[in-house]
């Protein structure tokens, strides 16, 4: 007898969030067969192992893994050690610059670490490509690298465009998405999981399937949530990201500073709250029946939760409140409110620039001063060092707590 929940319930859990399921069709009738047979699918997300440290932004497949993983499905998190040689070309401008094998073993290592604090160790299965890849004769690649013409590699968007831009790409690149592919058939996967930006490499897995006798699998693909600025996608590089090894206190923090717009899709995205849910969440806020401050202190304490402990965000929320109170409700605190202009404000992303903000609410003399001071860490704004020449905010109007030392003022940019 089937373990598996009906197939009503499997498909209100995995399609929550999704951008796209190709074909929807398919995958009922596999979560069907299933249920029918008592074999569980195979689920698939490959990571390719070029930075160190994850952020939230990462960590959308990851959770919906775990959807599958709760449903009863084979989980398998794939690590891309082989493909990571080339270095997935998606959204790229130019060719990755090639990491050695040594740097790929230490951030796998650092992968492993942080994804188990997502999915169940246990019912994981950990993959590296390596396995099959590196065992491919002169034979095989060219047996697969027939199998795709030139124009149709050139069909992806940023190929395109390079190609149309005369931007060199290097011939190693187009391997990439037909490796991808392979990893497919070598795993058999029924689904394959990836971001919107992914979906011509998921496709690729299809098409080898197709050639190798085996049933394609089923393309599901979720969106590349936003950073802290609500406008670009989350990155380190971008100083909008949140990380994954970040303290409890410094998670729930950042959390906090979300738009109330942005707050739902982090609700659906990072969160295993039903959808059904999150919706009636979203309702009573709209309605005033719950304050949708009450609502982001939820989903900062769930959210901080699930890395570190229902101990460590209660005690985190605690410290938010007890500084954010120190910080902008004592009697001496000075409230100062800016223009736009007086504050450097820039649309493309939200942000603030950093030394005139501080400048300008009177905490330091002169830009010189400001820059400094921001040099020397001195300077927090919402209780976050600022080191960057700009903050990113999720847009105007803002209000913001700026600290200086023992000076501690509370800005407000209209």
């Amino acid at each position: 007898m089937s373990t598996f929940p009906p197939l009503a319930e499997q498909l209100d859990l995995i399609t929550k969030g999704a951008a796209d399921i190709i074909p929807l069709e398919d995958l009922s009738r596999r979560i069907e067969q299933s249920i029918i047979t008592g074999k569980p699918m195979r689920i698939k997300a490959g990571f390719d192992p070029t930075a160190p440290d994850l952020h939230l932004g990462h960590t959308v497949l990851m959770r919906k893994l775990r959807h599958f993983q709760q449903l009863g499905h084979t989980v398998i998190f794939l690590i891309g050690d082989s493909t990571a040689l080339i270095g997935d070309p998606t959204g790229k401008s130019q060719t990755r610059k090639p990491l050695t094998r040594e740097q790929i073993a230490d951030n796998a290592a650092t992968y492993q670490e942080q994804v188990f604090r997502i999915l169940d160790r246990d019912m994981t299965e950990v993959r590296y490509n390596s396995e099959w890849l590196d065992k491919l004769s002169f034979y095989d690649m060219i047996t697969l690298t027939s199998q795709f013409t030139v124009s149709q590699m050139l069909e992806r968007e940023d190929f395109h465009h390079r190609f149309n831009a005369e931007v060199p790409i290097a011939l190693h690149e187009l391997l990439y998405p037909i490796m991808q592919g392979y990893d497919s058939v070598a795993l058999e996967c029924d689904v394959e999981l990836g971001g919107t930006d992914q979906k011509f490499n998921l496709m690729r897995g299809r098409d080898l399937q197709r050639h190798f006798g085996q049933q394609p699998q089923i393309v599901l693909t979720m969106p590349i949530i936003e950073g802290l600025d609500g406008v670009q996608k989350m990155s380190k590089s971008l100083n909008n990201a949140i990380g994954v090894n970040e303290s409890a206190f410094d998670m729930f923090g950042k959390l906090m500073q979300v738009s109330d717009d942005l707050m739902w899709r982090y609700w659906t995205l990072l969160t295993d709250l039903p959808q059904s849910e999150i919706d009636g969440m979203r309702t009573s806020v709209a309605v005033g029946s719950l304050h949708p401050m009450q609502a982001k202190k939820e989903l900062a304490r769930t959210i901080t939760a699930g890395f570190h402990s229902a101990e460590g965000a209660v005690r985190a929320e605690e410290n938010w409140a007890l500084q954010f109170q120190k910080g902008i409700t004592t009697d001496d605190t000075e409230r100062i409110t800016l223009e736009r202009s007086q504050a450097a404000y820039e649309e493309t992303p939200p942000s603030i620039g950093t030394d005139r903000l501080v400048v300008s609410a009177a905490l330091a003399p002169s830009m010189a001063e400001a820059r400094r001071k921001r040099a020397e860490n001195a300077i927090k704004i919402d209780g976050n060092t600022a080191t960057e020449p700009r903050f990113l905010i999720a847009g105007l109007p803002v209000t913001l707590t700026v600290k200086l030392g023992k000076k501690t003022k509370l800005v407000t940019v209209a």
